[in-house]
């Protein structure tokens, strides 16, 4: 009587197999990253290296408005906690990674204001090229365009 049984359950875990997506394969993303949620950005920030704790860096980036996950904010990404560290206990971090998060209005405005920044350095050492410019042989000022070509097939 049990023979039927294994025959059904043997069928079906067939059917089952033969009917499952056939998955690629693609390279383990070091920090997967959190699903998005409206209106939060994502960073994970650096609280140790090779062993040895980042504190100046973790302090930097909490006075900059980044704030620690919680683990149950992020249940996608629970898997990654293998040993978690004690001094950020309940909070997401691997590999001595800490991931935090940000208003995005919040990070737009840092974003803006290193974009500035960069800006103004680039200014900086173009005036300073210019200004080192002879009229026996002018230096033309940098045309700071980026451009993608593809080959021909």
């Amino acid at each position: 009587m049990t023979e039927p049984k294994k025959a059904i359950r043997s069928t079906v875990t067939q059917k089952r197999e033969s009917e499952e997506r056939q998955q690629t394969w693609s390279p383990a993303n070091i920090l997967p990253d959190p699903d998005p949620k409206e209106g939060i950005r994502f960073k994970w920030v650096r609280v140790s290296s090779m062993g040895q704790d980042d504190p100046m860096n973790y302090s930097k980036k909490i006075r900059e408005g980044w704030t620690p996950v919680p683990v149950e904010e992020v249940p996608e990404l629970q898997h990654l906690l293998i040993e978690p560290n004690k001094k950020f206990e309940g909070k997401m971090e691997v590999g001595g990674l800490l991931l935090c998060k940000m208003p995005e209005h919040m990070a737009k405005q840092r974003q803006d204001h290193y974009l500035a920044q960069s800006r103004g350095a680039m200014e900086s050492v173009d005036n300073n090229l210019m200004r080192e410019s002879d009229p026996r042989m002018p230096i033309n000022a940098p045309q700071r365009q980026s451009r993608s070509t593809f080959g021909s097939g």
